[in-house]
């Protein structure tokens, strides 16, 4: 299949490259990292990105497009990156190309589009938008700017190479990138350097987090504490990781009241699997990183339910550990 992109890629003259719906570092990172690759290889392609949504917290990623399809003369190829499921596809207009090329790496995907590269064992769709590169050297450039962005995707989206799934080839990914010049410094200021709000945000999480008997360790944002702390609802769902070093909690989950009075759960985990957890309530993910939409305190009940459930099985298994 990388060989089918490279080809594709080729065939058109005009490209959309699409990403998911409340984009986080990787889904921005891949599909514009792509579009380097395409301008900087072909230039005189017509390459755009197309998504109607942005992340607060990556906002310093300034060069974002929103391009209307229907400018195109003649046939489009769609690429979507990072996006497990048609529904969740940003921005309008994919459904107009002559052929769709679907790139991700989710293992709880659907089908859709022309021509799929899935690759499950990757931690990142950035990683492998770099490996396409790193394959058809010889062929394709890259620009700094765009190695910047498929670094910060592969960063994000391993937690700064400590989740499962990071293995010597996307090191050497990465080690690819950083012959660009990227400044780290700056880009780990732009991700993780907080303001004083932000602060006081992280002790909200620290002073009201609850854990379940067996210790999946859950906070709740309502619309009225977000106001109170001034945080966008983008910026409060970025807490998650607030809950990571908690010993014995394997599991943790950020509840986020919606203006619709939905209730957005993020789960995260180690070495237990929460995606599947995910899929019960209209939603789904990585295997350790997952997102759910509930309808419910009760619903939410009934996930804390399951996922203490799901702990407490694992912690028998592996009493040795834990």
């Amino acid at each position: 299949m990388i060989n089918k992109l490279l080809e594709k890629i080729k065939e058109y003259d005009n490209i959309v490259i699409y990403r998911h719906l409340r984009p986080d570092g990787d889904a921005l990172g891949s599909s514009q990292g792509l579009k380097e690759i395409i301008r900087a290889s072909f230039p005189k392609k017509q390459v755009y990105n197309n998504g109607n949504d942005e992340s607060k917290y990556l906002e310093f990623i300034s060069d974002l497009d929103n391009y209307n399809v229907s400018e195109f003369k003649g046939d489009f190829l769609a690429i979507v990156v990072d996006t497990a499921t048609e529904n969740r596809i940003s921005g309008d207009g994919y459904k107009q190309a002559k052929e769709i090329f679907k790139i991700d790496h989710h293992n709880d995907g659907e089908n859709f589009g022309n021509y799929t590269w899935l690759d499950k064992e990757s931690p990142s769709c950035s990683a492998m938008i770099t490996k396409f590169l790193m394959t058809n050297k010889n062929e394709l450039k890259i620009s700094e700017k765009g190695a910047y962005y498929l670094f910060l995707g592969i960063v994000t989206d391993t937690g700064r190479f400590k989740y499962r799934g990071v293995n010597s080839e996307v090191m050497e990914c990465a080690a690819f990138l950083l012959n660009y010049n990227i400044d780290l410094q700056t880009l780990y200021a732009n991700l993780y350097v907080k303001s004083p709000e932000e602060f006081k945000a992280q002790a909200f999480v620290y002073n009201k987090y609850k854990a379940t008997p067996n210790g999946v360790s859950y906070v709740y944002f309502s619309l009225k504490d977000q106001k109170k702390l001034n945080l966008t609802t983008e910026q409060a769902s970025s807490y998650v990781n607030v809950l990571e070093n908690i010993k014995g909690s394997l599991i943790w989950i950020l509840f986020l009241e919606q203006e619709d009075k939905n209730i957005r759960a993020r789960l995260r985990s180690r070495y237990i699997t929460v995606n599947d957890i995910a899929n019960n309530f209209k939603g789904g993910g990585h295997h350790q990183a997952s997102g759910a939409t509930l309808k419910s305190l009760k619903e939410v009940k009934k996930l804390l339910k399951i996922a203490d459930e799901k702990l407490k099985e694992f912690k028998n298994d592996k009493k040795d550990v834990f």
